[in-house]
């Protein structure tokens, strides 16, 4: 139980750094998935979770109609939304 708890606390700090849409909508995923399996103690619960997390994080982020996206030299730019066009 402390492993999953010191889980939550990494993908948590993780959600923090991450800049992009698609990185904070994995890691919200991650978030939801830890806070799912350790209210449920079960795979169903962490299942859950982390389509919550992921959805709910996506959708706020991506609520105005613009993301964040990082090119290949690591530019982090905003622009509109890649299915808004």
């Amino acid at each position: 139980m402390r492993v999953l708890k010191l889980t939550a606390v990494v993908v948590a700090v993780g959600t923090l750094a991450a800049c992009t849409t698609a990185e904070k909508t994995a890691s919200g995923a991650g978030v939801g998935a830890a806070v799912g399996a350790l209210a449920s103690n079960s795979v169903g619960g962490a299942v859950a979770g982390a389509l919550i997390g992921g959805f709910g994080t996506y959708l706020f982020e991506t609520a105005d109609g613009r993301c964040r996206y990082r090119n290949s030299k690591g530019v982090v730019y905003t622009a509109r939304c890649h299915w808004r066009r």
